[in-house]
C-alpha cells in the first residue's frame, strides 16, 4: 500500500462524519496567510482552526505570481482583509544557493529543467520576510491591505514580528 492509498483509506473513514461541511470558502477571520510548505507550520502553530483563514503555501513563503493570484482571489472574491507572511527558522532554502539547487536537481534528474525555475533561495529569514512584504505592498491591487510579516522559530514555537 502506498502513502496515497493510506490517505485515501483515511479519507473514506473521515467522510463518514465530515464535520467541516458547515464551512464556507470565506475565511471566518478574514485572514490570509502566506507561509512556507514546511511541515512544522500549521493552523495549530498559528492558533487558527479550520475555516479561520486562507493558508497559501509554497517553498519559502514567497510572493510569487501564483501567490499574488491566490491573495487577490482571497481579498476580492472571498473578503479577506489582513495578510500574514510567515517564514521560519531552519528553512531549507536558506541552506543552499540558487545555483546549487539548480545543479543538484539537474544532476539527480539527469537533464536541465524543461521550463525556467526560480527557487528564491535566501540567507536571512527576516530580510526575506521584509522582501515579501515590500513585494506585496508594491502591488496596486493588494498593497492597501493590512500586511504584516513574521518569523516562526521552529526551536521554541514563537512567532516574532518583522518590522519593515
Amino acid at each position: 500500500m502506498t502513502v496515497i492509498d493510506e490517505v485515501l483509506a483515511a479519507n473514506e473513514i473521515y467522510s463518514r462524519t465530515h464535520e467541516l461541511r458547515r464551512l464556507t470558502p470565506r475565511p471566518e477571520r478574514k485572514l490570509a496567510v502566506l507561509t512556507c510548505m514546511d511541515t512544522r507550520l500549521s493552523t495549530r502553530t498559528l492558533g487558527l482552526k479550520e475555516g479561520d483563514a486562507h493558508i497559501i503555501r509554497n517553498a519559502g513563503g514567497i510572493v510569487t505570481a501564483d501567490a499574488v493570484r491566490s491573495l487577490l482571489v482571497s481579498k476580492y472574491l472571498l473578503e479577506t482583509r489582513e495578510i500574514m507572511i510567515v517564514n521560519h527558522t531552519d528553512c531549507g532554502l536558506m541552506k543552499v544557493s540558487e545555483a546549487e539547487l539548480h545543479r543538484r536537481i539537474e544532476d539527480e534528474a539527469g537533464a536541465p529543467a524543461s521550463t525556467p525555475v526560480t527557487f528564491y533561495a535566501f540567507s536571512d529569514v527576516a530580510e526575506n520576510v521584509r522582501q515579501q512584504m515590500r513585494t506585496l505592498r508594491a502591488h496596486n491591487w493588494i498593497g492597501d491591505s493590512v500586511i504584516r510579516g513574521f518569523v516562526y522559530d521552529v526551536a521554541d514555537g514563537h512567532l516574532r514580528e518583522v518590522a519593515l
